[in-house]
């Protein structure tokens, strides 16, 4: 039982890493730029529903109380703020709206989102490291998660799985632009990235083992990811929805079908 469950954390870190990569690189090498502000839409929904109606429920199942829970949601709230203010947690709000998207080009004329930090060879080195690092750090904490939610319960696992690949395709559209812009080539633009989303594989290891001995740390962490997905959500993604002008009603659609997913996962869950 064990060794399937490290199985299917091992796949679904792999999946999540990998699919949206692949994702993204569609959107980006061919694909319609719409469906990128299409994905948000769906993500949103994913993110409020998984964090208020799955973890944090979960959380309190598991022996917390809501005089816990609470603030120690509160204190990931501001700790993300604070992580990503400081560039430790990168995330999306690096230009990975519809309208900073870039499709092909290597070129960059917009200076009102981070592509401008890509002028000069010296700034391009730093910026494309600083992504890769980020996104390092991001998938790892990821695994984490993955691997603290199944060890709650399989089927929170692969919801959790789910929301993680759909809010990661916009962030990934939006380092494959960067890259593109800093004049990187296509296939090298995918193989690192790639490569920077197997640090998942290595969290949600470490986490299964280091989680496994220690189970009381499982709520705290399931609270922490509920904490990351409201943030990423209120502060990333739904600021990008208000400024859409165009599909109104498909991202209406989009938002209430990620909470039908979770929705449904829920009453299958237990």
């Amino acid at each position: 039982m064990q060794a399937s469950l490290l199985v299917q954390i091992v796949l679904a870190c792999l999946l999540g890493g990998l699919l949206s990569v692949a994702a993204a690189a569609l959107v980006m090498f061919g694909l319609p730029r719409k469906w990128l502000g299409l994905t948000v839409s769906f993500s949103t929904g994913l993110l409020l529903a998984t964090a208020t109606l799955h973890l944090l429920p979960e959380a309190l199942e598991r022996g917390l109380t809501p005089h816990e829970v609470f603030p120690l949601l509160l204190g990931g709230i501001l700790t993300f703020f604070i992580l990503e203010k400081y560039a430790l947690w990168r995330h999306t709000h690096s230009g990975t709206g519809d309208s900073d998207v870039h499709p092909g080009d290597n070129q960059c004329n917009d200076h009102t989102h981070s592509h401008h930090h890509l002028h000069g060879a010296h700034g391009e080195n730093a910026e494309t490291l600083s992504i890769l690092v980020g996104d390092g750090f991001h998938n790892f904490t990821d695994g984490l998660l993955i691997a603290a939610a199944f060890l709650a319960d399989p089927v929170l696992g692969w919801s959790t799985t789910l929301a993680i690949i759909a809010h990661e395709v916009p962030q990934e559209a939006g380092d494959f632009a960067i890259l593109l812009a800093a004049g990187w080539k296509r296939g090298r633009a995918l193989f690192w990235n790639g490569i920077s989303s197997l640090t998942a594989v290595a969290g949600g290891i470490i986490g299964y083992f280091a989680l496994d001995s220690t189970r009381d740390w499982i709520p705290v962490i399931i609270t922490i990811a509920a904490s990351s997905f409201l943030y990423i959500a209120i502060a990333d993604l739904m600021p990008r929805l208000k400024r859409e002008t165009q599909s109104v009603g498909w991202h209406g659609v989009l938002l209430a079908a990620g909470i039908a997913v979770v929705v449904l996962g829920s009453s299958h869950s237990h």
